[in-house]
């Protein structure tokens, strides 16, 4: 019987040395088979994600556009809502709309923006991811809450996809995984950062009792509305090809996990294409993940036959 979730694929960019390669670069994702072109949303050396995203789409025909993810305290909800639903419109309904808590320290502390404790850019966030949704409904919307306030505000122009674009939220953690489980139609399963940078503890969170536990957590919170969930793996090494079996236990000890488990992680792809489509095959079966995207030019050039063999089946 066939999986209830069809394998899909997407890339993380985060630059390209002119208008011309970045446009190169999105066709090339689109040609390959690739689902989705998505960019952080971090002040680092990389593109803003709106225009970057509006160019991507422009490029290509198919490929869906998002960020991964943007980054809900650096802008009101109220002016991300107009600009998302824009890149909806003008894309012809191919937004994925991430959204996160914010995490890293380095932005707040760079950028000057107040870095509240977890627990409140949490709570922001739950009220936000309401506004997003009543914004982009039919109709004038408000809201009163503790972190915003809306009053009879249409949000316009209204998105094409309808409700509205797909929600991607990700979650390393119970309260994050629980909103997701709510409120997302994409839940990305990722590490917890809780120190606000990655560290030698962040890689034990690669491992698959780590995400067991979490997917766990995930079933418990969703209920009956598991079956309407998409689960994400953003991957974080990918050595794809006939001789990168030989740097399993080199990649296993970077990681600071056993061989073992490095051989059923979807977060690390190494092996030849074959084996890490039977990887990802098993996390599918195992866990229900079918989404993976992988970060940059290079890996999604090397990941490019295991699109090619799973996507869409």
């Amino acid at each position: 019987m066939p999986h209830p979730r069809k394998f899909r694929f997407g890339v993380q960019l985060v630059n390209a040395g002119s208008h011309r390669s970045w446009a190169d670069a999105a066709r090339k994702a689109e040609d390959l088979g690739y689902s989705s072109l998505f960019l952080p949303d971090h002040f680092g050396d990389q593109y803003a994600p709106v225009p970057a995203l509006m160019a991507a789409a422009d490029a290509t025909t198919s490929l869906r556009v998002g960020a991964l993810v943007w980054d809900n305290d650096y802008k009101h909800p109220v002016v991300l809502a107009k600009e998302a639903a824009t890149i909806d419109v003008i894309s012809g309904g191919r937004l994925e709309f991430g959204i996160g808590a914010g995490w890293m320290n380095t932005d707040y502390e760079q950028s000057g923006i107040q870095h509240d404790p977890a627990g409140v850019r949490i709570a922001r966030l739950t009220e936000a991811v309401k506004i997003y949704k009543g914004l982009w409904a039919s109709g004038a919307f408000s809201f009163a809450g503790e972190h915003y306030t809306i009053t009879e505000l249409d949000g316009l122009p209204k998105p094409v996809q309808r409700p509205g674009p797909p929600v991607l939220i990700g979650g390393g953690g119970p309260k994050m995984l629980s909103l997701a489980a709510a409120e997302a139609d994409i839940v990305g399963i990722n590490p917890a950062i809780p120190k606000g940078y990655v560290d030698a503890s962040t890689s034990r969170e690669v491992i698959p009792s780590t995400l067991e536990k979490k997917i766990d957590h995930l079933r418990q919170a969703a209920g009956d509305r598991l079956a309407e969930l998409e689960l994400n793996i953003l991957v974080f090494g990918t050595n794809v090809g006939e001789s990168a079996s030989a740097a399993r236990e080199q990649t296993a000890e970077l990681f600071r996990i056993g061989v073992a488990d490095l051989d059923e992680s979807p977060y690390v792809w190494v092996g030849s294409a074959s084996q890490v489509a039977d990887q990802l095959r098993a996390a599918r079966e195992r866990w229900g993940v079918s989404y993976f995207v992988v970060q940059g030019e290079s890996a999604m050039d090397l990941a490019a036959p295991v699109v090619a063999e799973l996507a869409g089946s």
